[in-house]
């Protein structure tokens, strides 16, 4: 058992990124087509965070083209490059999965001044 902890704590990554519920993050992430690798930029809303240790997920959601397409990243995963927080929401929920049943400006998230 404490082998298995060992290995678990050294695949999680030294600074993780900062964020919180209802923030709009732009995730870039490694994308291996064939030989090749390529960043591609995920922008979204945070709606939910779980797990955690190495376990740890978030989940994205963003409306593209009027349908809504959530990801799930793993944040200690060596293909999540970065995170970055383009704008803070104000939030009053640990989990957003209201905003599924939203479209449009009714699927936004107010954003809280700092």
């Amino acid at each position: 058992m404490d082998a298995l902890k060992t290995i678990a704590a050294s695949s999680i990554k030294a600074e993780k990124p900062q964020f919180e519920i209802g923030d709009t993050v732009r995730v870039s992430v490694n994308i291996r087509e064939g030989e090749r690798e390529r960043i591609q930029m995920f922008e979204g809303t945070v709606i939910a965070k779980r797990g955690s240790g190495v376990a740890e997920t978030f989940t994205v959601r963003r409306l593209s083209y009027g349908v809504g397409v959530e990801r799930v990243f793993p944040v200690n995963s060596p293909n999540v490059v970065d995170v970055k927080v383009v704008r803070h929401g104000k939030v009053r929920r640990s989990k957003l999965y209201y905003l599924r049943g939203r479209v449009g400006k009714a699927a936004k998230v107010k954003e809280q001044i700092k």
